[in-house]
């Protein structure tokens, strides 16, 4: 049974529903009470819990990625991103994949000691680790919390490298360790830009900032000699993908260095949350963009296949790819960024520590 919210009280948020998630033996239905009294309620608020990790590295095992390892200081994503392919992952908590992703999110305050803890575990095997690829680090509630500037200053410290992928531009608040970072090669950073329409992000993307902002922060990003690549993702069929070259361009001009780009993934409960986004903000055009993406998947919305999850199957996902392609050799987007460095990891001292003789 589907718990529609009225919008007046989701105002400001991406998707439009809360069902229970995948793993709930029973589905909850909202009822009138009763009584014959008009009631008006409140507004969705956000909600913060806080969670104790036992463990901040996640192994991953994912042939389509470029990293093996990742942290989230977060779980659930303020940010609304109506196609963000994470919100399944609520699900694992019991709650909605949809307004609740949104609004009831997990905050873990311990993660610094926990990762500091992680990387000092004999026999840790260094690698670049990933910050971003699930929930953004740098959204709404990191302003109060500052759990990702923490753990940057864990890296910090043990001179580990970092890849961080966000749309958030609190990450200029870090400007400081990042740049620090980045003269000693353990840093880049991935600014998604899904659109240059400001009205289609707001509806999109709803507590994001705008993409002039976004472009703003490469441009603050790169003048710090941080590397910085322009994310050209999700593409939306009939949608976004008009822009894709004009999404490329602002980004180099804002100084981004590479650049990429993923197709729309609509994986478990993000399909019928994306349907229904689609139908109440482009009913117009919400036809031809599915009929794009099941093309790209075999006749599904999405298809989980390794090696072509990313950026869909067919003429069409191979037409993207090739305007990808010569957009970013003309704007001198295509050079591979420099390796991050692994070779200058040490655990920092701590007091009481045998000092080393040599």
């Amino acid at each position: 049974m589907s718990r529609i919210v009225d919008k007046e009280r989701r105002r400001g948020r991406g998707a439009g529903s809360r069902d229970s998630g995948r793993f709930e033996r029973y589905s909850y239905a909202d009822a009138h009470d009763g009584w014959d009294i008009p009631e008006e309620l409140p507004p969705l608020r956000t909600e913060v819990a806080e969670e104790r990790p036992r463990s901040m590295i996640n192994r991953v095992r994912s042939p389509d990625l470029p990293f093996d390892r990742s942290i989230n200081p977060y779980r659930g994503c303020e940010h609304g991103c109506i196609y963000c392919f994470a919100r399944p992952s609520h699900a694992y908590l019991g709650l909605s994949p949809g307004l609740d992703f949104e609004t009831r999110l997990v905050a873990r305050p311990e993660a610094p000691q926990v990762l500091a803890r992680e990387l000092r575990a004999k026999g840790y095997d260094v690698a670049p680790l990933a910050i971003g690829t699930n929930t953004d680090p740098y959204q709404p509630i990191e302003r109060d919390r500052c759990i990702m500037r923490a753990c940057l200053e864990v890296l910090s410290e043990f001179n580990h490298p970092v890849a961080i992928v966000t749309k958030g531009t609190l990450i200029e608040r870090d400007i400081d360790i990042l740049s620090d970072m980045a003269a000693r090669g353990l840093v880049r950073v991935g600014i998604s830009v899904t659109t240059l329409d400001a009205d289609l992000s707001r509806r999109m993307e709803p507590r994001v900032p705008a993409p002039a902002r976004r472009l703003a922060t490469i441009q603050r990003l790169s003048a710090a000699g941080i590397p910085v690549r322009v994310m050209a993702s999700p593409m939306v069929p009939a949608l976004t993908d008009p822009e894709l070259e004009s999404i490329l361009t602002a980004g180099a001009e804002a100084g981004a260095s590479a650049a990429s780009w993923i197709m729309l993934r609509l994986p478990r409960e993000v399909a019928p949350l994306w349907r229904a986004w689609l139908e109440e903000h482009y009913p117009g055009r919400a036809a031809r963009v599915m009929a794009r993406l099941r093309e790209m998947h075999g006749g599904q919305d999405y298809s989980a296949r390794w090696h072509s999850r990313m950026r869909g199957e067919g003429t069409y996902a191979q037409l993207i790819a090739q305007r990808f392609d010569k957009a970013v050799r003309r704007l001198g987007l295509d050079a591979a960024q420099p390796a991050l460095r692994c070779d200058l990891f040490r655990a920092p001292p701590r007091a009481g520590d045998q000092l080393s003789l040599f």
